[in-house]
């Protein structure tokens, strides 16, 4: 059987995986290449990520990576007030992009998929393969939640946004051969759009249980009583903390003076910065390993005010069989039952949840383990990779597929 290639196109280099979208980005390449070659076209937007370039090469057929200079997308994305376009689509056009996937297309490719709506129009144009789109996502729909919690004129250009890349969101699902979500309630939400023609497949999040597990990691010389962890250059997560941290942190600390509570994320801004060392909180920064910080902890928090889709940092912690506390917009996108996790939306509420278990550890023992059973149960990879190689599967007629 003659090679089969395969172009996947993603707005951000898949690698290393230390953030939400490029865990599964970096997850489907690592799959994908295991049944094809893969030619991987993708942006760069922190320069430090081009020393895994040689690494990716290892792993694919072919490596283009394209920097992306945040100050002149910014400044492409103006475009689109003129055009009347999403600004996210011009924030990514560029003709090196372009050239790359020209290369890619003069080999036999049995299929293109575009990860984000950003990077689609990319692959819409011009493809000779079948087309497969994962939105992940709805993004529109996030663009909708920062307008309600952003003063004007802000506001504005963030509702404008929603409207414009819900637009676009609905050509992506009616041009290309099969578009991906990953979650029910993301897949709805696509699929409810007047004028969607096509259906809307899921694709879900997973986790490595096995890297993910109690005891996998090295232990920590200090030990915390709540965590949260996720890239804090990120605006739902610095909303969360900061949220947290002013609304829900003080009656913790009222009740239990001791408890400390730990930031564990990539390049946190001045602001999240300012809170190290600060009634009894501490701000990591980038951490080479999560894991060794989830076991220091016995809590684990996700008190997101704006979530789309799955947060792999609640799966992350679960797989690590640690109880989670968390609002009702961060567990929206997994499948959990009672006694698996805890939701709690109001900020006393929160802080008495979380008091609840710093007192009663066999309880939070409990939660913790079943919330591990879950994830063995319903969200490793290989699981989740059976939707998505259906998918391809049925809109490639290849033999051999």
């Amino acid at each position: 059987m003659s090679a089969r290639h395969i172009l996947y196109v993603a707005h951000r280099i898949p690698f290393p995986p230390d953030k939400g979208d490029k865990i599964r980005s970096w997850k489907t390449v690592e799959h994908l290449a295991k049944r094809y070659r893969v030619h991987l076209a993708a942006f760069v937007d922190d320069a430090q990520d081009f020393r895994h370039e040689e690494f990716l090469k290892t792993v694919c057929e072919s490596v283009s990576l394209i920097p992306l200079d945040r100050r002149a997308a910014a400044i492409r994305s103006l475009q689109g007030f003129v055009s009347g376009d999403a600004l996210s689509i011009p924030y990514y056009w560029d003709r090196r992009m372009e050239r790359a996937i020209a290369i890619a297309r003069k080999k036999d490719l049995v299929a293109e998929i575009a990860f984000s709506s950003s990077v689609a129009p990319y692959i819409l144009t011009g493809a000779e393969a079948p087309v497969v789109v994962d939105l992940c996502d709805a993004d529109s729909e996030k663009w909708r939640a920062y307008c309600e919690m952003k003063p004007l004129p802000m506001r504005g250009v963030y509702a404008r946004e929603a409207d414009r890349l819900a637009r676009v969101e609905t050509e992506i699902i009616n041009r290309a051969n099969a578009v991906l979500a990953i979650s029910d309630g993301e897949a709805a939400i696509l699929r409810s759009r007047r004028g969607v023609e096509k259906p809307v497949h899921i694709f879900r999040n997973g986790v490595d249980a096995e890297y993910f597990s109690p005891g996998a990691a090295a232990l920590l010389s200090q030990s915390f009583d709540v965590i949260f962890a996720g890239a804090m250059d990120y605006w739902a997560n610095v909303d969360a903390v900061l949220w947290f941290v002013k609304e829900i942190w003080p009656s913790v600390r009222t009740q239990a003076s001791d408890a400390s509570f730990a930031i564990a994320g990539a390049n946190p801004l001045k602001k999240i910065k300012a809170l190290d060392g600060v009634d009894g909180v501490t701000v990591t920064g980038r951490v080479d390993d999560v894991r060794p910080f989830l076991e220091a902890a016995r809590i684990s928090i996700a008190p997101m005010r704006i979530a789309r889709g799955v947060q792999n940092k609640v799966l992350e912690a679960m797989a690590m069989a640690r109880p989670v506390i968390a609002t009702q917009e961060a567990l929206e996108g997994i499948a959990w039952r009672e006694g698996e996790a805890i939701i709690a939306n109001a900020p006393q509420q929160f802080a008495n949840e979380i008091i609840a278990l710093l007192r009663d550890r066999a309880r939070a023992a409990k939660i913790g383990a079943a919330a591990r059973n879950r994830i063995l149960a319903d969200y490793r990879w290989d699981t989740q990779f059976a939707a998505l190689d259906s998918v391809i599967k049925g809109i490639c007629e290849t033999p051999g597929l």
